[in-house]
């Protein structure tokens, strides 16, 4: 199929002065209400009572996270919930204990119990061995029905991952990868403690090609330490050479007060705002160059990917696993320090292995924190994904007391007059109700949904930088 696409736009020379006073901390928008606004106060009851709303729609799929917390060694960058660990029996037992809580959501699920799309992540999945993976995934498998065309898809490390590995996990029915390069140069590597070579990464690649996975993901990170413009346009000119289907390039969290394992890292050794910025700028007119398509704020793809084509027909999506075009009305999350969305709440899971084990065992929904969505959270919640995915949205269609023009630009007005200086610096453009990111706003997209987010008062300093 011929899939003709606008071509991308071009990013602009940035003025520095623009990029520091655009340089906040605010969240990263993967969920409204972001994490910081949730509370302990949330509990299983909670969760418990948003699964029987969920289980009303019968014909609806549902999108499914599992979280495998285990690692080989502690990355200095890291932000996620990890556990270093060499001991099978521990892995054993948590697999155990995962298929439990399969089975426990499975039983208030009750007839709904279609998958559209799965996801694997941590942690390091690929850590598992190959009976542990089997015995998850028959344990999904005994709990739910898989879609026609289910997008099934696991995160890996390629240093630790092999291509033996590869093909059990293709045996077993995963038909998507993602892996995380990060970074090839070896001062880079070294300081993030998360080591592996080109050429194994290439052999990864091959070997995923070869055994029919339909699509290879690389994430990349730029801001890290010892990261220079000369070494990272080689990384990236390694990449270009392996041609992955996407690519997503994130922006180094720096937040050593919450993450320990950041402390080793020096912030002296970290790029300033206008280098991270350069950084990024550099990776995108490499991806353009490449025939990659840019995806939401910070994902690439081939012009005939399913996400190319809804970006452009803006009617892609964004959730805890990524961009999708499968998008399922809830999500529900296994494993430690998991996240479930499903029936108009949040909910996370304990992230302590040991308190996480005791809920199972006890048969317990193991939620330790959330928030419900009001009907408000809800609505702006559908106004920033849009942003954050299509770089533009109608207030017509996010103003319930009316859909015409008029009402919907007296709703927002407060937010219009904070855009203004946003227009002014030629980020941001407005017809009407109709408000659209600009090529050099797309860089400042999160400062743009700030401003759609009344939830964001004080406490800046819980989030990482937005440049």
């Amino acid at each position: 199929m011929n899939h003709r696409l606008s071509p991308p736009p071009a990013l602009p020379t940035l003025d520095p002065e623009l990029i520091e006073r655009m340089n906040v901390r605010g969240p990263r928008y993967t969920s409204y209400p972001p994490v910081p606004q949730w509370t302990d106060a949330f509990g299983p009851d909670d969760l418990g009572a948003a699964l029987d709303r969920a289980a009303g729609r019968a014909d609806e799929p549902l999108s499914l996270y599992i979280h495998v917390p285990f690692c080989k060694t502690m990355c200095t960058y890291c932000g996620c919930n990890v556990v270093v660990s060499k001991d099978r029996n521990r892995m054993d037992a948590y697999v155990d204990r995962v298929i439990l809580e399969l089975e426990l959501l499975a039983e208030r699920l009750g007839e709904r119990n279609t998958l559209a799309r799965i996801h694997w992540g941590g942690g390091t999945p690929t850590w598992l061995n190959d009976d542990q993976l089997k015995r998850l995934w028959y344990g999904i498998q005994a709990c739910f029905t898989l879609q026609q065309g289910a997008e099934v898809a696991v995160e890996l490390h390629p240093g630790i991952t092999t291509v033996e590995r590869l093909q059990s996990l293709r045996a077993l029915g995963f038909n998507r990868l993602s892996m995380g390069v990060q970074d090839f140069d070896p001062d880079v590597q070294k300081a993030i403690g998360r080591v592996q070579t080109v050429q194994h990464t290439a052999c990864l690649v091959s070997a995923a090609r070869a055994l029919g996975f339909e699509s290879v993901n690389f994430d990349l990170v730029y801001g890290l330490p010892n990261q220079r413009m000369e070494t990272w346009t080689r990384t990236l000119d390694m990449i270009a050479d392996m041609a992955p289907d996407r690519m997503a390039i994130y922006g180094f969290a720096y937040l050593p007060d919450q993450r320990p394992n950041q402390r080793a890292i020096s912030a002296d050794l970290l790029p300033d705002p206008h280098t991270r910025v350069e950084l990024f700028t550099a990776a995108y007119s490499r991806c353009v160059e490449a025939g990659m398509i840019p995806i939401g704020m910070d994902h690439f793809a081939r012009p005939g990917d399913e996400l190319a084509v809804a970006q452009q027909a803006r009617r892609l999506w964004r959730d805890f696993q990524g961009y999708t075009v499968k998008r399922a009305q809830d999500t529900i999350a296994v494993g430690a320090t998991a996240i479930s969305d499903v029936g108009g709440v949040y909910a996370q899971n304990n992230h302590r292995l040991g308190a996480y084990a005791e809920s199972i065992d006890a048969g317990r929904l193991p939620v330790v924190r959330g928030i419900r969505l009001t009907d408000e959270d809800q609505l702006r919640r559908s106004l920033i994904t849009q942003l954050m995915c299509n770089f533009w949205i109608d207030l017509t269609e996010f103003s319930p007391e009316g859909a015409d023009e008029a009402t919907a630009l007296t709703r927002y007005a407060g937010e219009l007059t904070a855009l203004r200086p946003m227009i002014d610096d030629g980020l941001v453009m407005q017809a009407g109700a109709e408000i659209s990111l600009t090529a050099k706003g797309r860089l400042f997209v999160r400062n743009v949904a700030m401003i759609f987010d009344p939830r964001l008062k004080d406490g800046g300093g819980r989030y990482s930088s937005t440049v």
